[in-house]
């Protein structure tokens, strides 16, 4: 009964309202959201959802083929990709990218599988290596030359921690900063040189002592993190419990001695920050130029925080937005010139509100050109049914992970000259999950698929991290 009771709510809210910024409703934000009953029933869905389906073996990675070795790729040819001739839970919808590589998560050392966040690491020399959420801890692999995923082995999540499929992480500098759901396991550093001397022939289980650890989150949990390479800190976002001092928002780790890791304060100013982006400013507003600023996605706002004293951190703006069901992720167009941001929510349309309404993934835009004053500008809809989760920019590029939906790159370009989105075109996707191909519109609204992926090797490979399969390697035709 919650759940209808606080969709009404939420729709009532943002039908107020064009496509456009707005302010934040305080009694619906103090109720539904810094409560904790919208993460909590989100959550509680998500659990049971693939509780269900671990009951049904789906989770059970060792039944989803790798591809052979000697397969060289896999190309897109007609909108569709045949990694098996004739199987249609091997022939993957496709535009513009061609299969390298998939390997299950039990080829990549896990036992349990369910895939989660991922991030990459370039060695100084140019070799490429991926870190893979699981629901046991984090694999290790090297993208080769030909686009293989070479497994060297694995960091398991924190010896005293509880399992979760909720697993986070960031490169800062050499290292992989892995946080998570799990009650007790706190975020680790593990240093992605390790690596390059493993034989994959004999892949190599890490144990905590083998990473930095930070424990002295509330109960160890976190469900983001964050880095600012630039002024050497990390950051864990929405540590449980919203009551300690720091409200679930955002916890500061000083990485200047990664044997004494310790935190230099929070901003719990705006309560739980589901994900954050953390800069030091350059752009328009001449006010902030070189602040050391977050972008804060807070589950109905966009805030914005000076951040510069850990200890005593500031909001500079705190924004709705119709369709803001809950506020996920995003990411600026230009760190060295923000002007702009892309923000993705995660049940507009699962409520079926704002431009979310249709059951299409919405990009929405938003003009940052004044940090105290943000401007909801445009929004892009996608073109196949389903939930938008994680997305990452690089130069001209949005890269998404939409769920059931797959890997989507847009053509963000024309932002600049028009920020209502118009210009917005969809170049290439790569759909990784060919279960839900014939359901209306191509999608189903539920969360499967592609939780992550890494958009920023050099050689133009781009990792896909699954919940229930494994890891894809594509690339640009």
């Amino acid at each position: 009964m919650k759940s209808s009771i606080n969709a009404a709510a939420i729709a009532a809210f943002v039908n107020l309202a064009l496509a456009k910024e707005m302010p934040v409703d305080e009694e619906l934000s103090r109720t539904v959201y810094q409560s904790g009953l919208r993460h909590e029933e989100i959550m509680n869905h998500k659990e049971s959802f693939w509780a269900g389906r671990r009951e049904q073996g789906i989770f059970d990675s060792k039944q989803y083929k790798s591809m052979a070795a000697d397969v060289a790729f896999v190309p897109c040819a007609n909108g569709l990709a045949e990694l098996e001739a004739g199987n249609p839970l091997y022939t993957f919808n496709c535009s513009g990218l061609d299969l390298y590589d998939f390997q299950s998560h039990a080829d990549l050392g896990s036992p349990t599988g369910e895939g989660a966040g991922s991030w990459g690491w370039t060695s100084p020399d140019g070799r490429e290596f991926m870190a893979v959420g699981q629901s046991d801890g984090s694999a290790f692999m090297e993208i080769t030359k030909d686009g293989k995923l070479s497994y060297l082995g694995r960091l398991p999540q924190y010896s005293e921690a509880q399992p979760s499929l909720w697993r986070e992480m960031k490169g800062y500098k050499n290292y992989m900063v892995i946080g998570s759901e799990a009650v007790n396991h706190g975020v680790q550093f593990f240093d992605m040189s390790k690596l390059l001397t493993i034989d994959p022939a004999k892949p190599v289980t890490f144990t905590d002592a083998d990473a930095f650890h930070y424990g002295e989150l509330p109960i160890g949990r976190s469900h983001t993190v964050q880095v600012n390479e630039e002024k050497n800190y990390a950051v864990a976002s929405g540590a449980m419990p919203r009551t300690d001092k720091c409200a679930s928002g955002l916890i500061f780790i000083d990485l200047t001695d990664m044997e004494n890791l310790k935190s230099p304060g929070c901003a719990a100013n705006d309560g739980y920050v589901h994900d954050a982006q953390c800069l030091v400013y350059h752009g328009p507003d001449t006010k902030y130029e070189g602040t050391d600023i977050c972008y804060g996605y807070n589950e109905d706002t966009l805030t914005i925080y000076n951040v510069t004293d850990k200890a005593n951190a500031k909001i500079i703006s705190r924004t709705s937005y119709e369709g803001a069901a809950y506020t996920h992720q995003g990411w600026v167009l230009d760190t060295k010139w923000q002007k702009y941001l892309v923000l993705d929510d995660e049940y507009d349309e699962y409520d079926k509100v704002g431009p979310g309404a249709a059951g299409f993934p919405i990009t929405y835009i938003w003009d940052i050109s004044s940090l105290e004053a943000p401007k909801q500008t445009g929004y892009y809809s996608a073109q196949v049914r389903g939930i938008d989760h994680n997305q990452f920019i690089n130069g001209d590029f949005a890269y998404q992970s939409n769920y059931g939906g797959g890997l989507h790159i847009l053509d963000i370009s024309s932002i600049n000259e028009d920020p209502t989105g118009k210009g917005v075109k969809e170049i290439a996707h790569f759909d990784i999950y060919p279960e839900d191909d014939e359901e209306t519109d191509g999608g189903i609204i539920e969360f499967v698929g592609t939780w992550s992926h890494y958009p920023y090797f050099e050689s133009g490979y781009i990792v896909i991290n699954t919940i229930e399969r494994g890891v894809y390697v594509v690339k640009r035709s």
